[in-house]
């Protein structure tokens, strides 16, 4: 069997060398996707641009929206003067969140009274209108119990404090948004890049017509599904380190668990992305067609149904149960296990085993469909 795969596999190295194309895709794609998405992605949203409307003009107004000019969260660009400018800000986006004090915001203070602070917000941008209500809130809680403390020392008493509050996060204790993308990178790049260049591999020998020499030659389909997976699988190996490697270089995200585990999972991966890569491209007959459909059937189902960006729980019932298609999913708790929390494969061998059968499934359909081609 490996003097007929080896002519295959060294047509198939030669055939990618000379595409800078598929080249392209398969080594420099998944370091820019990573530095892209590393950097440019991040969940927290910051120097939110602040207008503010201080009707006070105190010394109280002033400590009060010092904590909002303090804070990374906002940045405190305007001081308006009117409803009016603040509307306009909104309207030409050069504000997303305002903060209107009230002409007797000094003097209910002083009295005891219930001080109320206006927050307005630009909702046409939900998440900063999200993020802005979420920090606006804090500050103003903080403040508030900043000016209880003091009101109560001063009379000798202390603020009582029924619950003690000590939140400790594990695994990503500053919450980097880019440990909990950069291990998901790699199942959203081998699957990307696994399918599409398979897929137009088997279409390329039919545009060419070499797929009928191929079909009279004495090639047995497996050997001939063996023999084009095989270079694409080493190369999409070589991709998978890369981002392994530039994610620890770059956002110090190290693996807490098992290596051979982790590769044993993408490897278990790439068997199912390459069958359906295969599988594409034994249904169609030209590369543009391949290329749409390993896109629209690799891309979408790994971006949006695999919990690599949204949270699959917050989705609709019906979109959790569609999410089981992608095997991205399954991906996704392995490697972000081993990465981050270090867990073994007593915990993950469930996943391994949707992985499995997603795998047999694309290779046995394909496998098919090539022996019906060569009879």
């Amino acid at each position: 069997m490996f003097r007929s795969l080896k002519p295959i596999i060294v047509k198939e190295f030669r055939q990618i060398w000379r595409d800078p194309t598929s080249l392209g895709m398969l080594m420099f794609l998944p370091a820019a996707l990573i530095v892209l998405v590393g950097y440019a992605l991040d969940f927290d949203v910051k120097y939110i641009p602040l207008a503010v409307y201080d009707q006070s003009k105190t010394d109280q107004s002033r400590d009060f929206l010092k904590m909002f000019r303090e804070s990374e969260y906002f940045d405190s660009k305007y001081t308006v003067s009117s409803y009016r400018e603040i509307e306009e800000l909104f309207l030409h986006n050069n504000a997303r969140v305002a903060v209107v004090i009230p002409e007797d915001f000094a003097d209910d203070l002083l009295t005891g009274r219930d001080v109320r602070v206006q927050i307005l917000l630009d909702g046409s941008d939900n998440t900063s209108a999200r993020q802005a209500i979420s920090y606006a809130v804090g500050i103003t809680n903080n403040y508030s119990t900043r000016i209880v403390a003091e009101a109560l020392y001063q009379k000798g008493r202390r603020q009582p404090q029924p619950i003690d509050f000590q939140p400790r996060i594990w695994y990503n204790p500053d919450l980097i948004s880019a440990k909990f993308l950069v291990p998901g990178l790699i199942g959203f790049i081998i699957v990307l890049t696994a399918v599409i260049s398979t897929s137009m591999t088997v279409v390329r020998e039919k545009e060419r017509g070499t797929m009928e020499q191929i079909m009279v030659s004495p090639l047995r389909p497996v050997e001939l599904i063996l023999g084009k997976t095989i270079p694409y699988m080493s190369i999409s190996f070589v991709a998978a380190t890369v981002v392994i490697v530039l994610g620890y270089m770059l956002f110090d995200i190290g693996i807490q668990g098992s290596i051979p585990l982790l590769y044993a999972a993408i490897f278990v991966l790439l068997l199912g992305a390459l069958g359906q890569g295969l599988l594409i491209s034994t249904i169609t007959e030209s590369q543009q067609v391949a290329f749409m459909i390993s896109v629209f059937s690799s891309l979408l189902p790994s971006f949006l149904l695999s919990g690599f960006v949204f949270p699959i729980s917050s989705m609709p019932i019906v979109l959790q149960v569609l999410s089981n298609i992608a095997v991205t999913k399954f991906f996704l708790v392995v490697v972000r296990g081993i990465m981050l929390k270090g867990t073994g494969l007593l915990e993950v061998w469930d996943q391994f085993i949707y992985m499995g059968i997603f795998a047999l499934v694309m290779l046995g359909v394909s496998s098919k469909r090539m022996q019906k081609r060569s009879a």
